[in-house]
């Protein structure tokens, strides 16, 4: 299985638990582990009050997956420790996915029990991927959830991913990617900028004006290097010196101006209409400051150019994870036949069987409900939208999901599913699944 990332990843067959690895060595031990068998992730349901998830990390999971091998020092590692026997250590010195992997195209909205993704594959194959699947899907699909909402907010105002410095290093360049994907302009961070094609940008932070002796010499400096097209950052002493100098020094073309604190609504209001009797029409007002979807959205009526957004975005604005899970619901007995296979707690129960999921839509092309196959193909009216897309057939990865590619197609398919989605999608307020997911068994 091989990957077009671009950037060089380490292996990802630690990134794991221990007990999938105790599973492994006592299926191997059983028989069982060769097994074929079909794992299904999904969310039992959506985070409280939320109308709709955002799929993000399909991509970066692909990519993980394909360098999903135990080479000489993880062998060394597990046998040195007794996680498992010699027997499982063979196993593991040659293991490699050869299976199937289908699933929601990255962008996609999914519902409560969509099945997000589908693995085809050994119960030895399949089970080894629970953690690293379930991590990457559910971080990605967080951020991307939460990044779709302050989208909406925007109102078509440009949003920029700002929540490096809030977050894990790794975790960093994925919220950006995730972010991008959901409709955010660019990023901050030059890390997912060369893995997967983002557009970057930054200017200074308040450190630089602090450097220099007064901030007309720092502005001076910034505008002499990047031009006056440059935003320049003007709350660190007075905001209405800082523009006034501002316009004084880069004139009429001054790109941008950037307010991080104070009450943005007003300042930025006031600003808007100093710049214009100054003569800068042009120059544009970006707001940042722990910005989340509910600010953003208070801010529609201040002549707002565009957002920055960190902290809340790389934590999920209010939820961290998409509580997705990794079931196994189906599996061969003994005489090679699938049988479906269930949990059956309470409160964490699971629909058996291998699914296949449809897009219910109407006459003018809008989502109705969520319709998923149990072991069967729902039947199509002749304008409804097959949702579950292929991405891993035989163990090798098919072309276009992966890399910079892989972005564009997912953040083109978040607009089209978002524009097919009944309108209730663009309220903030707390509401049901903007449309219900039924069953249709056989």
């Amino acid at each position: 299985m091989s990957t077009s990332a671009g950037w060089d990843h380490p292996r990802t067959s630690l990134y794991t638990d221990h007990y999938e690895l105790t599973m492994l060595q006592a299926s191997l031990h059983s028989g069982a582990a060769h097994r074929r068998s079909v794992f299904e992730a999904f969310a039992r349901r959506l985070p409280d009050g939320r109308r709709y998830g955002i799929v993000g990390g399909t991509g970066r999971l692909l990519e993980g997956i394909a360098d999903f091998r135990f080479g000489e020092a993880e062998l060394d590692f597990l046998g040195r420790t007794g996680v498992v026997n010699q027997d499982t250590l063979d196993y593991l010195a040659n293991y490699r996915f050869s299976g199937d992997i289908w699933g929601y195209p990255e962008g996609e909205a999914y519902f409560p029990n969509s099945p997000i993704l589908i693995v085809e594959s050994t119960f030895a194959e399949a089970c080894m991927l629970e953690t690293y699947v379930l991590s990457v899907l559910n971080h990605d699909s967080a951020i991307a959830s939460a990044a779709s909402r302050m989208i909406t907010a925007a109102g078509g105002r440009p949003c920029i991913e700002m929540g490096s410095r809030r977050t894990h290093e790794e975790s960093a360049a994925a919220a950006a990617r995730a972010a991008v994907i959901a409709g955010f302009h660019s990023t901050s961070n030059l890390e997912a900028g060369i893995r997967y094609g983002i557009k970057t940008v930054g200017t200074a932070a308040h450190s630089f004006t602090l450097l220099h002796d007064t901030e007309r010499d720092a502005f001076e400096a910034q505008i002499a290097s990047l031009g006056v097209g440059t935003s320049l950052l003007v709350d660190t002493y007075d905001v209405e010196t800082a523009v006034r100098a501002a316009v004084e020094l880069a004139g009429p073309k001054l790109g941008g101006v950037r307010l991080d604190s104070g009450d943005l609504v007003a300042q930025a209001s006031w600003v808007r209409q100093l710049l214009d009797q100054l003569g800068n029409e042009h120059t544009r007002i970006m707001v940042t400051s722990d910005l989340d979807e509910f600010a953003i959205a208070a801010l529609q009526s201040a002549p707002v150019d565009s957002y920055g957004v960190g902290t809340s975005l790389v934590t999920g604005s209010g939820a961290p994870t998409a509580s997705m899970v990794y079931k196994l619901v189906s599996r061969t007995d003994d005489a090679g036949d699938f049988v479906s296979v269930a949990k059956a707690a309470k409160n964490k129960t699971s629909m058996g069987g291998r699914k296949y999921a449809l897009r219910k839509l109407n006459e003018r092309g809008i989502a109705t409900q969520e319709i998923v196959g149990i072991g069967h193909r729902p039947e199509d009216d002749g304008n409804d939208r097959p949702l579950l897309q292929q991405f891993v057939k035989n163990g090798e990865l098919l072309p276009g999901w992966t890399g910079p590619e892989g972005v564009v197609r997912a953040r083109q398919r978040h607009a089209d599913t978002m524009a097919e989605l009944p309108p209730v999608v663009n309220r903030l307020q707390r509401g049901e699944p903007a449309i219900p997911t039924l069953y249709e068994e056989n």
